[in-house]
This record gives structure tokens, sequence and C-alpha cells, in this order.
């Protein structure tokens, strides 16, 4: 049987720290949550590979090491309201809760919403929950949010979703240029402006709903 305790410990160390990742609560939450609990059980041995998992439904896992980073750029503290946008079955989530004092897990396939739920509910999460609607209009029911995570790669950030980060809030994505290359990159709120900063390359999966709206040419 895999020792999944192991296989953690490996992704920490090899992939994580070795890219840059330092924070000592991030990589202590990511020893921690059992990411093969997150997966089919056809999945589990190969939960910790450093490469987007595909779950299903068009879905994948960000590779760890991208979403450490982009986790340890938005500066997630214990007073931080947090949005995980695209949270799947709920690892993301999982791992944000032990950062963040409260965390919505959204979700727009109801079955992984369950899934998820289902995931935290066993793993004892108690400062998360998971609600099901249209990824790219956010949850502005909990709105403003200290941190927007954002759980693959887009083409855009839509005006509704910006505008549900708070003052001194931070937003991170993949978002991807008109060639297809993908950069981790964040959106800050300071004194009611947002500004952007380019993090780092990233080939993230792709998630659906943020496509680039057509322009026209006259």
């Amino acid at each position: 049987m895999p020792n999944y305790a192991i296989q953690r410990r490996h992704m920490v160390d090899s992939q994580l720290r070795t890219n840059k990742v330092t924070d000592p609560a991030l990589l202590e939450a990511m020893g921690a949550v059992p990411r093969e609990r997150f997966v089919t059980a056809a999945q589990r041995g190969i939960a910790y590979i450093d490469v987007d998992l595909a779950i299903g439904n068009g879905r994948a896992l960000l590779e760890p090491m991208v979403f450490a980073r982009l986790l340890q750029s938005a500066g997630i503290g214990p007073r931080d309201v947090v949005l995980d946008i695209g949270c799947a079955t709920g690892y993301s989530t999982a791992v944000v809760a032990r950062l963040a004092k409260t965390v919505i897990g959204l979700e727009s396939e109801a079955a992984l919403a369950g899934e998820a739920g289902a995931a935290l509910a066993e793993l004892g999460v108690v400062n998360a929950m998971v609600m099901s609607g249209p990824l790219e209009k956010g949850w502005p029911r909990q709105a403003p949010y200290d941190a927007i995570i954002v759980e693959g790669a887009v083409d855009e950030l839509p005006e509704d979703l910006l505008a549900q980060l708070g003052e001194g809030g931070r937003l991170v994505a993949v978002i991807r240029d008109s060639d297809g290359v993908g950069r981790a990159t964040m959106v800050a709120r300071r004194a009611g402006i947002l500004s952007r900063r380019a993090l780092f390359d990233a080939a993230s999966a792709p998630l659906a709903g943020f496509r680039r709206r057509p322009t026209f040419v006259f």
C-alpha cells in the first residue's frame, strides 16, 4: 500500500521548497492535507505528481507547485475571508482553510461540489463551505473577499468577479494571453484602484467560463 505521508513530504521537499515556496504555514498545510482523498481510487497512486491532475468533466487539480506559489503570492492570513473559484473536489479549499479564517469554495459542477462538501466534512474542516454556481460570477453574497484564488487558467477576469475583491484584497490566477501563454498574475485593490502584476509563467489547465470575449474588427 502506498505511503501517502511520505509522498506528501516528497512533494513539499522536492516540488515546493525547490521552487521558491518558503512560507512555513503554507508548507505545513500542503504537507498535511491528504491530496489522495480528492481524486479517484485509480488516481491515488499519482496524486502527488508535479503536473495538473485531470479529475473528469474537463477539470483538473492544479500542479502542486503552481498552486502553492499562487497561494504564497496571495499572502493569505488567519483573519482572511477567501473565495476559492473552481474548487472541484475540494482539495484547494481544504488547503486554504488551514491558512484563512473562512473559505467559500465555488464549483459550477454540482456533482463535484457534492464530492467537495463530503470530503471537507470527512476531514473535519469546519471553516469552509462549498457552493454551486457559475464560476465567472463569483459568490457576491459573502463579498468582499480578502483574497480570491482562481483554480485554473483563464482568458480574462470578469468585472463581476473583480468587484468582489475588498480593499487591500488580492486575486491570483493564471491568465493566458492571445497566444495561449499562461502567466500567474496577482490583481490587488489599493485605495479603490486595481493593479496587476505578473508573477511567473505557468501552463495550467483552462477553467471553463472565462473564455475571452470575441472582438469585432471593422
